[in-house]
């Protein structure tokens, strides 16, 4: 007697129409795959998990309302089981492991090719971990740097965001000689040549957003 296997039931997380559209066309000629419901952002995505139990989630990071690493988080913990995808264009060292952190199986970029995601898809199914070649490659490069401490942070956010040596110092209560030597820290661990520098590696690695 033939055992009938229940296809993968998969909730599809983005913010835009025309990817979740893709999805839902690739998943849909799939034998062994079915969409079980899409969300926008990330509070839809927590109902609609609430609502579906899917057995596997496609999650976008980049979202209104709420992002999809608070999505994440939200999920796993009510439901510590969730089998997460992150699908998305930031390729940061820093927003990848946040994400796996949380909980996520997989990271995947978007421009991955079908084939690739529907194998993870089955993969992350069968209780496996994934992590594309650019995105193993991309924590691999900064593997060794020194982290910023939450201290220079603040400082490259504000930097990022236009902001002075003193009109960060007045807005963070300290000196601006101190300010100035979380700026040196962070341009050094960064391998930046300016501040401009600093806060572009800052936004693509993903230790700030704007």
């Amino acid at each position: 007697m033939s055992v009938e296997i229940s296809p993968i039931r998969i909730l599809a997380v983005d913010d835009h129409p025309l990817t979740r559209q893709g999805i839902a066309r690739l998943i849909r000629i799939q034998p062994d795959m079915i969409l079980a419901g899409e969300a926008c952002d990330g509070r839809e995505a927590i109902q609609q998990f609430r609502i579906h139990h899917p057995d596997v989630t496609l999650m976008d990071l980049q979202m209104p309302e709420m992002n999809g690493l608070d999505a994440l988080i939200a999920i796993r913990n009510e439901y510590p089981g969730a089998k997460v995808i992150v699908l998305t264009t930031y390729t940061g060292d820093v927003q990848i492991l946040r994400a796996l952190k949380a909980g996520a199986q997989a990271y995947l970029l978007k421009n991955t090719l079908h084939e690739e995601l529907l194998k993870t898809i089955r993969a992350v199914n069968a209780g496996k971990k994934v992590l594309s070649p650019e995105v193993s490659h991309e924590v691999a490069t900064h593997a060794t740097d020194d982290s910023l401490t939450p201290a220079e942070i603040s400082v490259l956010r504000l930097i990022a965001a236009g902001n002075a040596n003193k009109q960060i110092a007045d807005q963070l209560s300290v000196t601006e000689e101190t300010v100035k030597s979380r700026v040196k820290s962070i341009l050094s661990k960064l391998g930046a040549n300016d501040r401009t520098h600093a806060a572009t590696i800052g936004l693509k690695r993903g230790i700030i957003e704007l």
